[in-house]
């Protein structure tokens, strides 16, 4: 069932961002549609987690969750649904696999924390590879907004770094609400908050929203990739460990590069692919240790099993 929920992660993940492309090119507000998304997507789990009494209403009074909410989702997608109207999904989804580059970054910079080498060069082999992605583009002048987009995600990126260290000091402090809850209320107020931002900066036309493109993605992306792709996620983490669920972020975008191609045309060039696998790279070196954690962890719950399964057999044995 693990193994089942992970690949089905990271096929999720990984179509959302042409999932956001389609919809974006067909017309609807990148602002709008994503605090739709987001709004709707995190009021339908929030109310669901109330009613099977695993929160509270209250919990929408803390401010927290309004902080979280503008690092993970607003900060984020405000600018990834923004950048995929003149950018690639394919391309996109690898430049948001840069997110533990950055946590890195802020952690060494702004935090002083002090990094293991692996790390470092982990981040160095990854910064590489968003230069090579970049480097094609810039020098073509008609390429601008394409450039423009791409340092529009790594910035939405740092947002989602500063998001995800601020969740772990949040999450302890409420010890008996499921992170599913504590999810859907931070994807309330970022989804609200884009909301208000497309009222100021956008038309929203509702004959385009209703179009089969529009609506389509607009549906897929609140059911499959907010409702569904994230419950799983926190299952995940809740029945394996943080550490195992998060490495979609090497999986995922190669997906997305492939759907974005078969499906979608979308015209990639082997320095796009390089610099995707790259950045992939950096990022499991970044992880590594963690990574490797992990293995021992698991390789240590199979050998308790293991024992415990020959104890059982035994006791059976001499009972007999």
């Amino acid at each position: 069932m693990i193994i089942v929920n992970y690949v089905l992660v990271c096929l999720i993940f990984g179509t959302t961002f042409l999932g956001i492309k389609i919809g974006v090119d067909a017309g609807a507000p990148p602002f709008f549609s994503a605090g739709l998304r987001f709004f709707v997507a995190g009021l339908i789990l929030f109310t669901w987690m109330v009613w099977k009494k695993k929160a509270k209403a209250s919990l929408l009074l803390r401010k927290e969750h309004l902080l979280t909410g503008i690092g993970l989702t607003f900060g984020t997608f405000s600018a990834l649904y923004w950048a995929e109207q003149y950018v690639e999904s394919g391309v996109a989804a690898v430049l948001s696999g840069t997110a533990p580059i950055m946590i890195l970054l802020i952690q060494s910079i702004l935090l002083r924390q002090k990094a293991n080498m692996r790390s470092i060069y982990g981040c160095m082999v990854g910064l590489a590879g968003v230069i090579i992605l970049l480097l094609p583009s810039l020098s073509v002048k008609a390429n601008l907004l394409w450039v423009m987009g791409a340092v529009i995600i790594l910035i939405g990126e740092i947002f989602y770094a500063s998001g995800t260290l601020y969740s772990k000091q949040v999450i302890p402090r409420f010890p008996n609400i499921s992170p599913i809850a504590l999810n859907a209320a931070q994807m309330m107020f970022g989804g609200l908050l884009m909301l208000l931002l497309s009222l100021f900066t956008e038309n929203v036309n509702l004959q385009t929203m209703l179009t089969l493109k529009t609506s389509g993605s607009l549906l897929y992306l609140i059911v499959i990739g907010s409702m569904v792709g994230h419950s799983l996620y926190y299952w995940l983490v809740a029945t394996t460990n943080p550490v195992f669920p998060s490495t979609w972020l090497y999986i995922s975008p190669l997906i997305a590069l492939g759907v974005g191609v078969l499906f979608y045309e979308e015209q990639i060039s082997w320095l796009t692919v390089l610099g995707g696998i790259t950045i992939i790279a950096g990022t499991v070196l970044v992880n590594v240790d963690a990574l490797r954690q992990w293995l021992a962890q698991a390789q240590f719950r199979r050998l308790q099993r293991f024992i415990g399964t020959l104890g059982n057999t035994a006791q059976k044995k001499r009972s007999h």
